[in-house]
């Protein structure tokens, strides 16, 4: 087995997309009736890093089996505490959250536990453009002002040392619920939740991979201990904190958070408790995105989170918030139905900012990191469009928005290129007004007389990582099977390994060898084909976004009369009759 593990599958050593083909786990060369069940989930549970006395615990995963306690965390029990004190208080609080996906679901979850605790917290989303990432320290202290004795940053405020002092010196309480990295030094607070913090416990920091809606659900967890243990319950009802869990899960995966552990046990439980659709905004959302059945893993990532992000990339960024706690069915309609307008509208602008960005790239072939910068450029998608290039070039990519003499960036990594601790970095070393990150991604701030040193800087910086990372580059495949092996019940059976996202990558299937029957261009650059094998059978196939590429290219015009492998990720298509495997292409290698 582990000689089999170590060879290239079937010979492949660089594919159309020059990678070599390695076998995941063990050799699951399973030709045209693959055993399906538990023998393939054991296998994926298995090369996914879960010891086999463990399996169980993997297999449905549950918050009984991964929930740690949440006083593991520095901070938790003064948090817990601090809030439980205004609870009883009947103080005025205000949750400040960021204008992302995870900063809305975080928002929403302390909003909605309030409420049925008895308080209706305030809260308060900046405005990207205008305001930027991050509490401010002039919102904060008009918020005290305004009566809020208590406020609570969430997926924000790890790094604002001159904001909460600001708060601090104005005798406002402020806690921070965060994931992103700590300096050793923290600003002023009554408390600072945070898995990342340089001071953490082992145990609490295993848990670095939560979103920050996932260090939010374990201090609810905390807060309604704590009351429990005042009597706060002798005459009502405890809230039910699982119903919460529909949010946790989707600001988990449209975060990127890594999918295993805890966070894979929030998502499976939180996609139950989303079907419920108990969750007047929530059930809006779901209806908006067209979707006609119960939400899966990877909806939340690329139907339901683009539209909760598109109010803080180019529309209002409360709308998320609202949306996942109104309690007014028409208004949650109303709000469904804008922010998919927005979609739509950040849709258009992210094509023209790409369109403009790749523009630059034909003359960086050597760079290590694509790094390009436009004036008048959205800020709002410059993200979308980092991993967009990224995702093409196999490099790490910033992009840059240029207004007058500064620029926000945002960027993408590759696997074994930690981006966040170059820019980081380089912001100590002065090239940057801000910045910081994590390994795979960041966020910057830049004069726009130091973008192109900046530019020369990362290239010589990251350069030995990329080349590392560029020369390692495998498609890791699962399992292979014959065209006729390609069917609905093996997609049901990889299902129950899942739910997979980062951190616990969905199951690649190698299938062929085949010969295209059919191979054209959908939509602007997307590549659809019909390919049969040498049993007779025939499936579907798309590789999205891949008509310039090589791989799209090749298959395109030079796949005549040629067998070949394809790679990728196998779904279900349900739009005909009768629900048909599909794969979805991301890889290809010729068979002869």
């Amino acid at each position: 087995m582990a000689s089999q593990a170590l060879s290239h599958v079937f010979g492949v050593s660089s594919s159309l997309t020059g990678r070599a083909w390695r076998w995941r786990g063990g050799n699951m060369e399973l030709g045209a009736k693959p055993t399906l069940g538990d023998d393939i989930v054991r296998q994926l549970l298995l090369s996914r890093g879960v010891e086999a006395a463990d399996i169980e615990r993997h297999r449905q995963p549950t918050l009984r089996n991964f929930l740690p306690d949440p006083s593991l965390f520095r901070d938790m029990d003064v948090a817990a505490d601090r809030i439980a004190q205004a609870v009883i208080a009947g103080e005025t609080i205000t949750i400040y959250g960021d204008y992302d996906v995870d900063g809305a679901t975080s928002s929403a979850l302390l909003i909605r536990l309030l409420r049925e605790l008895g308080v209706e917290a305030g809260y308060y989303i900046p405005d990207r453009l205008l305001e930027g990432y991050g509490p401010s320290g002039e919102a904060l202290v008009k918020l005290g002002q305004a009566g809020s004795s208590l406020i609570v940053t969430v997926d924000c405020g790890a790094m604002a040392h001159e904001a909460l002092g600001m708060a601090h010196a104005a005798g406002i309480d402020v806690i921070v619920v965060d994931h992103h990295k700590c300096s050793p030094d923290l600003p002023q607070t009554v408390a600072l939740v945070n898995p990342n913090r340089l001071d953490e416990e082992d145990e609490a920091a295993s848990h670095g991979h939560l979103a920050a809606v996932g260090v939010a659900f374990l201090l609810a967890i905390a807060l309604v201990r704590t009351l429990r243990q005042r009597g706060f319950f002798a005459d009502r009802k405890e809230p039910d904190l699982l119903a919460l869990l529909d949010v946790v899960a989707l600001g988990t995966v449209a975060d990127v958070a890594a999918l295993h552990g805890l966070n894979r046990a929030f998502v499976a439980q939180g996609l139950k408790v989303m079907a419920r659709r108990d969750n007047i905004g929530m059930a809006a959302l779901i209806d908006a995105s067209r979707l006609k059945r119960s939400p899966a893993c990877s909806d939340l990532g690329f139907a339901l989170g683009p539209r909760i992000n598109a109010g803080g990339r180019v529309g209002e960024s409360t709308l998320g918030v609202r949306l996942l706690t109104t309690r007014d069915p028409e208004e949650a309609r109303t709000i469904a139905a804008q922010l998919s307008a927005l979609n739509e509208e950040r849709r258009l602008i992210e094509a023209e900012v790409q369109e403009a960005a790749e523009q630059q790239l034909a003359a960086q072939h050597n760079r290590a990191v694509h790094l390009v910068a436009g004036e008048g450029w959205h800020p709002g998608v410059i993200g979308i469009v980092a991993g967009r290039i990224k995702e093409k070039t196999g490099k790490p990519a910033l992009v840059i928005a240029l207004d007058g003499e500064t620029g926000k960036g945002s960027g993408r990594s590759i696997s074994g290129v930690d981006l966040g601790a170059a820019i980081i970095r380089a912001r100590d070393e002065g090239l940057l007004v801000a910045g910081g990150g994590h390994a795979m991604a960041a966020g910057l701030t830049v004069s726009a007389d130091k973008v192109d040193a900046l530019a020369e800087w990362l290239d010589r910086t990251l350069e030995g990582q990329v080349a590392r990372a560029s020369a390692s580059r495998e498609m890791a495949l699962d399992l292979a099977v014959s065209p006729g092996g390609l069917t609905s019940e093996l997609v049901n059976s990889l299902d129950e390994a899942g739910p997979y996202g980062v951190g616990w990558p969905g199951p690649r299937v190698a299938v062929g060898p085949v010969r295209l029957v059919k191979c054209d261009i959908v939509g602007t650059d997307h590549v659809r084909l019909i390919a049969a094998g040498d049993d007779g059978k025939s499936f579907k196939g798309i590789a999205f976004r891949a008509a310039d590429s090589d791989m799209g290219q090749a298959l395109l015009h030079g796949s005549r009369g040629r067998r070949l492998w394809l790679a990728g990720r196998v779904k279900i298509d349900d739009w005909g009759s009768r629900p048909q495997a599909e794969l979805h292409l991301e890889d290809a290698a010729w068979a002869d």
